[in-house]
């Protein structure tokens, strides 16, 4: 059994948020902290109060965590950015609301006595003395502390306070890893109330100490237990009142907890293999549980057991059958040709899924230029006469205003070049889309047509494919290029303009130009001749897209299957300075770096050779390195041996907290089964005779901090989890037991045999029974399982006061 935790995050907005330029206005983005580690920073939406972000993320980690905490920040071009204020959700929090919270929470004042990370590990002991007994505190050593100083790390020492006593530790210089190894002893007195409290500080020549975090010991659970050792977590200073600042505005979240018990594969064989025969019996079978999955799903959950379902059947190699029987089971209860997929039903949720999941490297590459272009040219571009913005145009001294007429044939030239640019790189693509994605759209095709054969409907079949196509996948992804990974930031307010009426043109494109939707916007009209020698194009296109036997769907599959894709890709910069200087970022050369399942290589460019730098087998941990080491943030390690067996560290610089974060999720995916992996790691550099971080003179120590190796970033492209997905579908259909069972015994015959219950020993026929079966044998595993009592951490007997 194994223990998952995910993090389903939705960022929606903020609204009046305080101004922190002389303009009146910010420049708000959000960065996203589990743990005080920063995950996720989201685009900076510019020059408002109010900014729209609509980012979603998941996060995978470890069961142990604590709290996740959203921080509103201003970007500044020539300063630090400005923390306007942050919202905080604990691990209890998130666990109260099964469903997820979901709402408005107020930001609230950063305090910096609260800003504490890390673990300190302590040894405790009641030892006997002359007259009394003694309480003995040895502070060994801490991990992971905030760093306070402008040099990325702190200068710790330990504040030990009881009874009216204080005794301090040494001060370590520089580092966020301090080893002590120091004692301290005080009077016990029995039946003393006193509580011990381990502070952690910051030392400053100048300012005052910075306060790191504390942990408060009970004295008499101390002297029933006698001694205790352990890393106990750094707490808050909370002594303070709080007090909440209404005056920072509000964020708008959306934040869900899963915590999932995954069984060996062999538990969920049945219920697989069962949903697996109905969908190869397709509509030749009794085809009971798919619509009643369907059925049974609320709308609000419906996109996500889509997914699951999907993923399911991709792993079994079934997706374009699964997809066949829902188009079958959508177009036998569709009468109206013009309703067609156009509700939020199983199949409309499954192909978007399967397009996001098959088709996004195919989506890149053909609107990758077209997007990259809109943003570099940022062109003022406007088609509606009641939205013009008239300006000065001319040279220097000749000046004068741009006519609406101008404004207006300037804006159609401009679209259609970026139309027609879309629509020809659209039919070059016909050999580029993934083949499992044509076969699956023929499958459509021919449906639709065997569905609606007469001439009157013959575009129907095209249309439903754009449906798709054009109007699920291509127009979201030019409207928000952000959110499908094509650009890293949101566009501004001319761009995303531009992008609008661009993604406006090519549904109407997809709607084989309609005359309801041209009569919808009668401002598009100047676009028209594009729109209308495009829909040609698209039909073509489409003819050509669906025209693919078996034999050349098998043959493309089995090409595609011999080229290794790459599980990510893009420019890194490599450290290659040896020797005793000391380490700076200039020392990093930039190069084109490719992590496949096999190898992370590079390359000078994108198209030159590669050379393999690390065998993937080969890799033992890949984690972020202290900003101290190299004056960034933004640089990771990774750790894996060389051909001769001996270790070896590849030090890589990112631009940004979301590209470290999406290598390091890549590099642990790849080599999550590599026999070796490290449980603890050095997050400095080996520099002169000593580590940064922990100041250790032994080069092979064990690491001063321990890696993390499940927090991972859930990605378009990520492998398939079978077993997750099969436990996820089994934790929806559980929900749904009960309504399932009366189903049964509504659809059974009425016979004795009808309404008894299932028994461990039958072996019912119907697929409804099976099923009902199937679950009832999971739920038994479950509870049976080691797994499903095991607290989150290990029980101390120290319990900490708050």
């Amino acid at each position: 059994m194994a223990k998952r935790s995910s993090l389903s995050i939705r960022i929606v907005e903020g609204k009046n948020l305080p101004a922190k330029d002389i303009t009146g206005s910010s420049d708000p983005y959000c960065i996203v902290k589990v743990d005080n580690e920063p995950i996720i920073r989201t685009a900076t939406v510019w020059k408002t109060l109010c900014p729209f972000w609509g980012e979603e993320y998941q996060v995978h980690l470890p069961p142990t965590f604590h709290a996740v905490a959203f921080y509103v920040m201003d970007e500044d071009a020539l300063s630090r950015d400005d923390v306007i204020g942050k919202v905080c959700l604990t691990r209890d929090t998130l666990a109260a609301h099964p469903k997820g919270f979901s709402g408005w929470a107020h930001l609230m004042e950063v305090d910096p006595d609260e800003e504490v990370q890390g673990e300190i590990h302590l040894r405790l002991e009641v030892v006997p003395g002359t007259r009394a007994c003694r309480l003995r505190c040895s502070v060994l050593e801490a991990r992971d502390l905030a760093p306070k100083d402008r040099n990325g790390a702190s200068d710790p020492f330990v504040r030990v306070r009881y009874n009216g006593r204080t005794q301090e530790t040494s001060i370590v210089k520089k580092s966020c890893y301090p080893r002590w190894n120091e004692t301290f002893e005080f009077e016990l007195e029995e039946g003393a109330t006193e509580a011990l409290c381990v502070e952690a500080w910051d030392w400053d020549l100048v300012s005052r100490n910075d306060f790191l975090g504390k942990v408060v010991f009970n004295v008499q659970r101390l002297w029933v237990a006698q001694q205790e050792e352990g890393w106990f977590r750094l707490q808050p200073d909370q002594s303070k009142s709080r007090q909440e600042a209404g005056n920072l505005g509000s964020l708008q979240l959306e934040v869900r907890l899963r915590d999932e018990t995954v069984l060996p594969s062999g538990c969920y064989q049945p219920l697989v293999q069962l949903l697996c025969r109905e969908v190869k019996l397709g509509t030749q079978g009794p085809v009971q549980l798919i619509p009643l999955i369907e059925e049974m799903t609320s709308t609000e959950c419906r996109q996500e057991v889509a997914t699951n379902l999907l993923k399911l059947f991709l792993g079994q190699g079934l997706a374009k059958e699964f997809l066949d029987l829902l188009f079958q089971l959508e177009l036998g209860r569709t009468s109206e040709a013009n309703t067609l997929f156009r509700s939020n039903s199983l199949a409309s949720k499954s192909m978007e899924s399967f397009l996001k999941v098959a088709g996004m490297r195919y989506l890149h590459g053909v609107l990758g230029p077209i997007i990259d272009r809109i943003f570099e040219e940022k062109k003022y571009v406007e088609l509606d006469p009641s939205k013009v913005e008239v300006k000065d145009v001319g040279c220097s001294g000749l000046h004068r205003p741009q006519t609406e007429a101008e404004v207006l044939e300037q804006s159609a030239q401009t679209l259609r070049a970026h139309l027609g640019a879309l629509l020809s790189a659209l039919c070059r693509s016909v050999r580029a889309c993934p083949a499992v994605v044509r076969a699956t759209f023929r499958q459509l095709f021919r449906r639709v047509r065997e569905r609606f054969p007469s001439a009157q409907h013959q575009n129907v079949p095209f249309i439903a494919v754009t449906s798709f196509l054009c109007l699920r996948f291509f127009s979201p992804a030019i409207m928000a290029p952000k959110l499908f990974h094509l650009r890293e930031r949101h566009a501004d307010a001319r761009t995303s303009r531009t992008l609008l009426l661009l993604a406006k043109a090519v549904q109407n494109v997809g709607n084989m130009d309609t005359p309801a939707s041209r009569a919808k916007e009668a401002w598009m009209e100047p676009l028209q001749p594009t729109v209308h020698q495009g829909v040609a194009q698209l039909k073509d296109f489409i003819t050509k897209l669906v025209d693919i036997e078996e034999k050349d769907e098998l043959d493309l599959q089995r090409a595609l299957s011999l080229q290794v894709p790459p599980v990510k890709e893009g420019p890194l910069f490599i450290h290659r300075t040896k020797g005793k200087g000391p380490l700076m970022s200039s020392s990093f050369k930039k190069l084109y770096f490719s992590l496949t399942t096999e190898a992370l290589s590079f390359a000078k460019t994108p198209s030159s050779k590669k050379c393999a730098l690390i065998k993937l087998a080969n890799i033992r941990a890949a984690e972020k390195v202290e900003e101290k080491s190299f004056g960034s943030s933004h640089v990771m390690q990774v750790i894996y041996t060389d051909d001769a067996g001996r270790p070896q560290t590849a030090y890589l610089q990112c631009k940004c907290v979301n590209e470290l974060n999406q290598w390091l999720s890549a590099l642990r995916k790849v080599s999550i089964n590599n026999t070796g992996l490290l449980g603890s790691y050095h997050p400095g550099v080996f520099r002169g005779d000593k580590w940064s971080c922990c100041h250790q003179k032994d080069k092979t120590d064990l690491g001063c901090d321990k890696t993390r190796s499940q927090v991972t970033l859930q990605e378009w492209n990520d492998p398939l989890d079978h077993d997750l997905e099969a436990q996820l579908i089994y934790r929806h259909l559980l929900g749904m037991e009960a309504v399932l069972r009366e189903k049964h015994r509504k659809l059974s015959t009425g016979t004795a045999a009808g309404l008894m219950p299932i028994g461990p020993g039958e072996a019912p026929e119907d697929p409804l029974a099976q099923l009902l079966q199937v679950l009832q044998d999971l739920q038994e595993a479950h509870s049976h399982g080691p797994a499903s009592s095991a607290p989150l951490e290990s029980n101390r007997l120290l319990e900490l006061q708050t």
